[in-house]
């Protein structure tokens, strides 16, 4: 709890007088996510400033600015400081990237949200992974094989571990406490793990505890394995939500978790129980999909199946506007807010920021749609 304790009591003492955050939580979302990948705006202030007067421009009122990246984040951190020696991401070293977008973006009425992208995530493509676990070999995800869980690309760190739990804790409400973020947000990688995972001597010891000694199933995916890894994480996403609120009452919590149910096969996320309990006020579930016949199927299943009655107003789809090469064209943009609109969801997040410039005449047409 040594990263927690600081923080909490500073926190606990500040939350009475944390004045509100300038806009209420019931806005219709209408988001960007900023990275520092394939993205050269928040290297610069003049980088930043470009992006936010872009996205005002196009109607966007919320941005989600990655705030924790490959083992790094993207302000100066005492946590990270104190804990490895790195207050910043190198390549922002002297700078405050989060306090410059939150500084443009307010100035223009647009709400800021701290975008946790790594998550419980290390690093990519290091075998090792990172400076993280270099330091702290011990916090490792470990895989039915014994060795370091890696899943496409990226190395993953023990998310059933006390101890890494409150890193990452200390980390968000390092974060709600210190800067005026309307909102935090994690995504399919916080909280998350991949099911490979949960091999480690602390997980299998804990399973055993409440299996009368039984080892886990050497089969990552069965069934009754992934029900009880993803109900841990179902715990730690509560703890993390009552965590940030009492830090900050006000802060938004935000979540960009994968499709389900292969969200939960793969990365353990049982996202739709976290919106039952109650455990987030947003979420923008990545409907990452290149046709309109995919991306209608799978709203429908949220809206229809996943969704609660009533709370369609916290639902904001994560719509994929480009990755590497490929840019979304007009039309499907067009098709895919429409969908939204056929249920009244009012809003969608895009990833991600790059793209906005590649599409000018549908953000000029989608800035003048109706707002309520």
């Amino acid at each position: 709890m040594r990263f927690l304790s600081l923080y909490m009591l500073l926190a606990l003492f500040l939350s009475a007088c944390q004045p509100p955050t300038t806009h209420e939580e019931e806005v219709q979302t209408r988001g960007i996510w900023l990275t520092n990948v394939a993205s050269e705006a928040m290297f610069s202030r003049e980088g930043i400033r470009e992006a936010v007067a872009t996205c005002k421009k196009y109607g966007f009122n919320t941005i989600f600015v990655v705030t924790w990246n490959r083992g790094y984040t993207l302000y100066p951190s005492a946590v990270m400081e104190r804990e490895f020696g790195l207050k910043i991401d190198p390549a922002m070293a002297g700078r405050d990237p989060l306090q410059e977008v939150i500084e443009e973006a307010h100035a223009q009425g647009i709400r800021v949200f701290a975008w946790f992208e790594f998550g419980f995530s290390s690093s990519y493509q290091e075998e090792d992974g990172g400076h993280l676990l270099r330091k702290h070999p011990e916090w490792a995800a470990i895989g039915p094989d014994g060795k370091l869980v890696s899943k496409n690309g990226f190395q993953w760190m023990n998310a059933f571990d006390p101890k890494v739990q409150d890193f990452i804790l200390s980390l968000l409400v390092e974060v709600v406490d210190k800067y005026q973020v309307d909102g935090i947000q994690g995504d399919d990688r916080l909280p998350a793990l991949p099911s490979l995972a949960g091999y480690d001597p602390l997980t299998v010891s804990l399973y055993q505890k409440s299996h009368d000694g039984a080892l886990p199933p050497s089969d990552y995916l069965d069934t009754a394995w992934v029900d009880w890894r993803a109900q841990r994480l179902n715990a730690f996403m509560q703890r993390l939500y009552d965590t940030v609120k009492a830090a900050n009452p006000h802060a938004i919590i935000s979540v960009s978790p994968s499709i389900y149910p292969w969200s939960k096969e793969q990365y353990l996320q049982d996202w739709p129980t976290w919106v039952r309990q109650g455990w987030v006020d947003m979420v923008c579930p990545q409907v990452y999909r290149y046709d309109i016949d995919k991306y209608r199927a799978e709203l429908a299943k949220i809206v229809n199946e996943q969704m609660p009655r009533g709370k369609l107003d916290i639902l904001a789809p994560g719509i994929l506007l480009k990755v590497d090469d490929y840019v979304a064209p007009d039309s499907l943009l067009e098709q895919m807010v429409a969908e939204n609109r056929k249920y009244g969801i009012e809003g969608e997040v895009f990833f991600y920021y790059e793209g906005v410039k590649l599409r000018p005449k549908f953000f000029e047409s989608w800035a003048a749609l109706p707002k309520e």
